[in-house]
C-alpha cells in the first residue's frame, strides 16, 4: 500500500509539473523596416495554460538595448497577459533580439524573439496591387519556383498591402511541409506594405514535376480559410542528369515539339475549345514522356502514347473547358511536360484562349 500511495503520488507531481504551461500566438515578431534611433515595440501575447498561478522571476535580455515590460504579479489560470519589447534602434542593419522569460512553468526559459531592419527611410513597395485576398491587397496571386533541382533551398517574395483602417497582422495558413512562409513587418498597419517571404524545402518534394498547392493569406492568427484568400504556389522538380556520361548523353532522345505556344481562339459560346501538337523524338534512344501535368484546372490532355521511338511522332489533343477555366483564379494555362531529355527535362506548353 505504502509503495502504491508513493506511486500515485509521484504520478500526480508529474501532471502538476506538465500542466503548467506557456503559450503564444507567435515566439517571434518582425518588425521589417525600422527608422533609425526611432525605438521599436514588438509585443506578444501570451497564455497562462497551467493549473496553478504564473509567476515571471527574471527575464534575461540579449542586450541593454531592449526593454523588456512584463506583468510582476502573478498571472491566474487561463488568463491572458502581455509582453512587450523595446529595441533601441541606435544601430543601422539588421537585428534580432531576444528575450528569455524564467518562470515557474518550466526550468527552461521560454524564448520570445524580435527582428527586423534599421534604415534611415523607411521605403515600401509602391505597387501595383492588382490581387484582393480577401481584405488584402498582393501584386501577384500565383507563386513559382522554376527549375528546382534535389538539395536547393530557392526563395520567393510577394509584397501584400493593408487598404483598411485596422492594424493587420497576416498569416500564410495551410502550408506543406516543404514550404516556409515568413511576413515582414508581421503587423501591418493602415496603408502600409508587408513583404511574405516563401522558402522551398527541395528534399521534401515527393516528385518530380509539378508540385502545386493552395495557402491562403489570412488577416490574423485563426482567421478562417477561405477561397477569396487563395495563393496558388508551384514547384517544378527537375530529374537529374548528372550522373549520365557524354556517350550515354550522346546517345540521349530529344524531344521536339510543333509548338510550345498553342493558341486555341476564342470560344464564342462554346463549352469546348481544341487543338493538336505535334511531338517528335529527334534523338537516338527512346523518349519518354515522365509525366503531363496541368498548372491549372481547365485542361485536358491526350498522348497516345508516352514512349516515343526515335524518329517516330506522335499527337498530343489539348482540350480547354471554359466552365472549369472560369473558376481557376490562375490566368495563365499551361501544360508541364516532364522527360528524360538531358536537353528539354522541362517543357512547358502555353495555351491561348479566351
Amino acid at each position: 500500500m505504502k509503495r502504491m500511495n508513493i506511486l500515485m503520488l509521484s504520478s500526480l507531481l508529474a501532471v502538476s509539473a506538465s500542466a503548467q504551461k506557456i503559450s503564444t500566438q507567435s515566439e517571434i515578431v518582425d518588425c521589417g523596416q525600422v527608422v533609425f534611433r526611432k525605438p521599436v515595440t514588438a509585443e506578444f501575447l501570451m497564455k497562462n495554460e497551467g493549473s496553478k498561478p504564473l509567476i515571471i522571476h527574471q527575464v534575461y535580455k540579449s542586450c541593454g538595448c531592449t526593454e523588456v515590460v512584463y506583468p510582476k504579479n502573478s498571472v491566474a489560470p487561463g488568463d491572458s497577459f502581455l509582453v512587450k519589447a523595446v529595441y533601441d534602434a541606435k544601430q543601422m542593419g539588421t537585428f534580432h533580439k531576444q528575450i528569455c522569460l524564467y518562470s515557474n512553468a518550466s526550468e527552461e526559459p521560454f524564448i520570445l524573439s524580435m527582428r527586423g531592419r534599421v534604415v534611415s527611410n523607411v521605403v515600401d513597395f509602391a505597387g501595383p496591387y492588382n490581387e484582393l485576398l480577401g481584405e488584402l491587397k498582393s501584386d501577384v496571386q500565383e507563386v513559382e519556383f522554376d527549375d528546382v533541382n534535389r538539395g536547393d533551398r530557392p526563395v520567393q517574395r510577394i509584397h501584400i498591402f493593408n487598404p483598411t483602417e485596422e492594424m493587420m497582422e497576416p498569416v500564410v495558413m495551410h502550408l506543406p511541409n516543404y514550404l516556409q512562409a515568413t511576413v515582414s513587418p508581421s503587423r501591418v498597419a493602415p496603408h502600409r506594405s508587408a513583404e511574405i517571404t516563401f522558402v522551398l524545402d527541395s528534399k521534401k518534394l515527393r516528385d518530380f514535376g509539378l508540385n502545386q498547392t493552395s495557402v491562403y493569406l489570412g488577416e490574423r492568427p485563426g482567421d478562417k480559410i477561405a477561397p477569396e484568400k487563395e495563393i496558388v504556389v508551384s514547384a517544378v522538380l527537375l530529374p537529374s542528369f548528372d550522373k549520365l556520361t557524354a556517350e550515354q548523353k550522346e546517345q540521349a532522345p530529344k524531344v521536339e515539339l510543333s509548338t510550345t505556344d498553342l493558341n486555341l481562339g476564342s470560344f464564342n459560346g462554346k463549352k469546348k475549345r481544341k487543338g493538336e501538337i505535334l511531338v517528335t523524338n529527334r534523338g537516338k534512344s527512346v523518349l519518354d514522356i515522365r509525366s503531363m501535368q496541368m498548372f491549372t484546372m481547365g485542361l485536358q490532355v491526350q498522348l497516345k502514347k508516352s514512349k516515343i521511338q526515335p524518329g517516330e511522332t506522335v499527337k498530343m489533343k489539348v482540350t480547354a473547358v471554359a466552365a472549369d477555366l472560369k473558376k481557376s483564379r490562375a490566368k495563365h494555362p499551361r501544360i508541364l511536360m516532364i522527360t528524360n531529355d538531358p536537353e528539354n527535362a522541362k517543357v512547358v506548353i502555353r495555351i491561348n484562349v479566351k
